[in-house]
């Protein structure tokens, strides 16, 4: 082979050799754009879904806040209520209690529906621990009863019961307040609970509601 062959056949390798490299380049800067894309739309992503996140819960926040401050049309008041506790039958001046002496032991309070009547004494000590007691007599409609029931079911620190003596077919009680409801579908249902469901009138804020005298 003539040396001009041999310097035709090296200069194409080394050729082939600089498009292989400058296609190897091309390669990777294709990949790393492509990577730090994915980055940057994974990172607004995360970013987009954690400002939402934080967003929602202040936003959350902020309502709890202001249904606290609410005024709830409609709720009677007791102010100095004892909290004696007392194994002796207690003449209440309201129906149901809203407070005043109570049995040593609570009732187990935390999301409990009753079927049958409790112990009112017992039920007071619930309320001292911030829970909203529902009850309902026989006006009460079937179909709200089970409205009822459902929303105490999830509902942490409430407990619904039958109560014979009342004048209205549905009342919520939390200690030293009490509102009278002809129906489950009135919204100062959902108020009373928002602002009265371990709030600033619970006489022993955080005491348990999960286990009392009574299963």
């Amino acid at each position: 082979m003539s040396s001009a062959n041999r310097k035709a056949q090296a200069a194409e390798r080394r050729a082939r050799i600089e498009a292989m490299r400058r296609a190897d380049q091309a390669r990777e800067r294709r990949s790393k754009i492509i990577t730090w894309g994915a980055v940057a739309v994974i990172s607004a992503a995360t970013l987009g879904g954690g400002w939402y996140l934080w967003y929602s819960t202040e936003q959350d926040e902020q309502a709890a806040a202001a249904a606290r401050k609410a005024t709830v049309e409609g709720v009677e008041t007791w102010a100095d209520l004892s909290q004696t506790h007392t194994t002796e039958p207690v003449d209440y001046a309201m129906s149901p209690a809203a407070g005043g002496d109570h049995h040593p032991a609570w009732l187990a309070c935390d999301a409990k529906v009753y079927e049958e009547e409790v112990s009112e004494e017992q039920a007071v000590h619930s309320l001292e621990h911030g829970a909203v007691w529902i009850t309902y007599n026989d006006q009460a409609a079937d179909g709200d009863i089970k409205a009822l029931t459902d929303r105490v079911a999830a509902t942490p620190y409430t407990f619904l019961s039958p109560y014979a003596d009342q004048e209205d077919p549905v009342v919520l009680t939390a200690w030293g307040h009490q509102l009278a409801v002809d129906d489950a579908d009135d919204p100062r249902v959902e108020q009373f609970l928002l602002k009265y469901v371990q709030g600033e009138q619970t006489p022993e804020p955080g005491a348990t509601c999960a286990s009392g005298s009574m299963p």
